[in-house]
């Protein structure tokens, strides 16, 4: 549960959102602009990111575009310093920002890909955190970081994307702790499987790009509606952690109970993907 705090409203709320030219970032974007955010998206992509302000602007709410690669620390800085220069203000920032990897960890040939990820999906939202907060505390307003289910049990041939959001998770549980009693809520994401791009994108052990989804897309996967509709709720309540699935919502039992069943049935699924 939240903070007590009952119908946030979105109307006017200054919202930067990283990650946001495609997928959930994208998609969570628009949909705060049909509530009446204020929206400060970011990407590496300004090209993609001026289609979303586009979209954003025939709503007739108001964007703003910030080029960053968070994996800089002087772009998470500027994204924050061009937020408030434009709108004044902070009301939330949604670290979405995020990139993945596929193959077993054995098989890499190049290490630094696990470098890259961290950069991004850890660190870069430890980055522009920082610099918000401030902001963040005045406007007692609230920091949403989007994780995975893979930030709470390992996955075979994800470790190092499992490696960065364990650490995101651990992070914003601590930051949680510490901002007890300053107005500022945290909410933590964890979606399963949503249909964006993010796996068709992800490196492979070569550190390229796979260029295709290593799964079938078409089975158990969340669609981005259904996905976005969730978070806007969980932000709108001020939730302290969203668990998108139910099935992982009792793996989480599961694996305290008994953690070795939740490792046989990894290993299993991995073989017969014949990884």
């Amino acid at each position: 549960m939240g903070t007590g705090r009952r119908g946030w409203e979105f109307h006017d709320r200054v919202i930067v959102i990283t990650g946001a030219s495609a997928g959930i970032g994208r998609a969570l974007a628009v949909a705060l602009a049909r509530e009446g955010a204020l929206l400060v998206v970011a990407a590496r992509r300004k090209e993609a990111l001026d289609e979303v302000v586009a979209e954003i602007e025939a709503l007739g709410a108001r964007a703003l575009a910030v080029a960053a690669d968070v994996s800089v620390p002087e772009d998470c800085e500027r994204l924050i310093r061009e937020a408030v220069a434009r709108f004044g203000r902070i009301d939330a920032l949604v670290n979405n920002a995020g990139i993945s990897m596929w193959a077993r960890f054995e098989e890499l040939e190049d290490l630094s890909i696990l470098d890259r990820i961290m950069r991004v999906n850890y660190l870069g939202a430890a980055h522009c955190t920082f610099h918000a907060l401030p902001y963040l505390r005045q406007r007692q307003g609230l920091l949403v970081a989007v994780s995975s289910l893979t930030g709470k049990t390992g996955v075979p041939t994800r470790s190092g994307y499992a490696a960065s959001k364990h650490a995101m998770q651990g992070f914003f549980d601590s930051l949680r702790v510490e901002l007890m009693g300053s107005g500022v809520d945290v909410l933590v994401i964890s979606p399963g499987f949503v249909e964006t791009g993010i796996r068709a994108s992800a490196f492979g052990a070569d550190g390229d790009a796979r260029g295709e989804s290593p799964r079938d897309e078409s089975k158990n996967t969340m669609s981005l509606p259904e996905c976005t509709a969730l978070i806007v709720e969980a932000m709108r309540h001020r939730r302290r952690e969203l668990v998108m699935t139910r099935t992982a919502r009792v793996g989480q039992w599961v694996k305290l109970i008994a953690p070795g069943v939740i490792d046989r049935v990894a290993a299993r699924m991995l073989r017969e993907k014949g990884q």
